[in-house]
């Protein structure tokens, strides 16, 4: 089995070459083009001194560059591993360091902060345009290592996440087919950039596997260009993460972006709360179908679905997933109550690369612990209660820091708000950091939220410090970094 025979050559088998399969700053790459690409890379890595199972570090914005290197370093043996390219010099560092990458393929402007060796993307461009197209796919199996991705995690240098060839038809079967049901005439468009498992699904993998459309955006994810891409490019999927959606309806004119193409909007990273779904909904008439997924598992694993998003809910496992929720002693929980979910899916990870002992933590037999905690409502539905290393215990008794959040979002001077623990007379509080809208001028706002939340949530959950700021700390892909506040 090689993905990238799988993903494009069986599209050149069905007669759809002349296909576009990917639309980018005004350029059209079409399937034969593509695969041409993809044939050229590995002729051109092979050239290079990179054989099988050598890593290829890649830090690329997207753009049709990007899946070409990708599929390529696949097609020839070599594992691919994509990076954000916004991270930091010293983990840039580190990724290099620790997968002993054998090439490094930047956009030119990083090469300066990279190691010796790092290839420009303009430079590797040119060496494809010499290059032979034709190639066959290495005769890999279906166990080998494929790509590598990166996880973040709350401390420390990101964990390099193992993924097998099998992974990617695993998710295509499962997520794209049961709740996208995506279709060759769709037309993808992602907030989320290709590097990360959700983009990487949304924009390639779940595309390519049935013929669809892609449209890539280079750049930074501001949310008028992405309302602007969105109205111009016509998709009829549309991913984002909460955050994003968030900012994109918060603004003042966003009812004029016509979105009338989307047949279906996706969140994940993150809950999506449902002040943020219920403002959506108003503007552009469009349900937003939330899930959660992971870098591990390597895309949505539990989803609401399409005419039946339940509001705070992450919805019901995906079909080939199956999800657990057990107490600190691994023992499943009673129904109705919290608990640690483990996931068992044919696309989790393999291992995390140089990481034996959180290999061991993290993987029990099948199933994999995610880190979040979840319970499950009478309905079903999942409904998340917070990171296992995010909850805070206020005079013994749990509280939800997504509880806290969303009850602030409801307000109508809070755009965003995040909640975490802190020390505060020998015991632990709530804390609450919020972004207004307008000037939160003296403390008769901290009073208002403060009398709001209780009215909403149990007393002790109120929070006991409110603090207003202009932004909160986030990965790149959107997710609050609640560690950076408690510090």
């Amino acid at each position: 089995m090689n993905n990238a025979g799988l993903l494009v050559d069986r599209r050149l088998d069905a007669g759809h070459g002349d296909k576009v399969a990917i639309r980018c700053a005004g350029e059209s790459v079409t399937y034969t083009q593509l695969h041409d690409a993809i044939c050229r890379v590995g002729n051109v890595l092979e050239g290079l001194g990179v054989g099988r199972e050598d890593r290829v570090l890649m830090i690329l914005d997207d753009s049709p560059t990007f899946p070409a290197l990708f599929l390529g370093a696949m097609r020839a043996g070599a594992v691919p591993a994509p990076v954000s390219f916004l991270d930091t010099t010293e983990n840039f560092a580190h990724y290099a360091r620790d997968s002993y990458a054998k090439l490094i393929v930047a956009e030119d402007a990083l090469v300066q902060r990279l190691p010796p060796g790092t290839m420009p993307r303009s430079r590797f461009e040119a060496l494809l345009a010499e290059s032979p197209g034709d190639r066959a796919p290495a005769d890999t199996h279906r166990d080998d290592m494929a790509f590598w991705l990166f996880s973040g995690g709350s401390t420390g240098f990101p964990k390099g996440v193992v993924h097998l060839h099998h992974d990617i038809e695993y998710t295509c079967e499962t997520y794209a087919k049961e709740i996208l049901r995506i279709q060759e005439h769709d037309v993808t468009f992602s907030s989320t950039k290709l590097y990360h498992a959700y983009g990487l699904g949304n924009n390639l993998t779940f595309p390519y596997w049935v013929g669809a459309t892609t449209v890539l955006r280079p750049g930074r994810p501001d949310p008028r260009g992405l309302l602007e891409t969105a109205a111009a490019e016509r998709p009829s999927l549309f991913f984002s993460v909460p955050t994003l959606y968030g900012a994109m309806v918060n603004l003042e004119d966003a009812s004029t972006f016509d979105l009338g193409s989307v047949r279906m909007c996706v969140s994940a990273a993150e809950p999506l709360a449902p002040e943020v779904l219920r403002r959506w909904q108003q503007c552009f008439g469009l349900d937003i179908v939330d899930g959660i997924g992971s870098t591990e598992l390597l895309h949505i694993y539990c989803s609401n679905r399409p005419g039946d998003v339940r509001p705070g809910t992450s919805g019901k496992p995906v079909p080939g997933y199956e999800l657990v929720l057990l107490d600190e002693v691994h023992t499943p929980v009673a129904d109705g109550q919290v608990g640690n979910l483990w996931v068992r899916g044919d696309s989790a990870l393999a291992y995390y690369w140089h990481q034996h002992e959180k290999t061991k933590a993290a993987i029990r037999g099948d199933l994999f612990f995610t880190g979040d905690r979840y319970r499950v409502n009478e309905q079903g539905d999942y409904v998340y209660e917070g990171r296992a290393d995010d909850m805070i215990k206020v005079g013994g008794l749990w509280a939800s820091p997504i509880e806290i959040e969303n009850a602030l979002v409801e307000h109508p001077r809070v755009l965003e708000a995040a909640a975490v623990g802190v020390d505060a007379d020998y015991t632990t509080r709530v804390k609450a950091f919020v972004i207004a809208r307008g000037d939160p001028g003296d403390d008769g706002l901290v009073a208002e939220l403060q009398a709001w939340c209780k009215e909403r949530l149990r007393r002790y959950e109120y929070p006991h410090f409110i603090e207003f700021v202009d932004d909160l700390p986030k990965t790149p892909t959107g997710k609050i970094q609640r560690y950076k506040l408690r510090a």
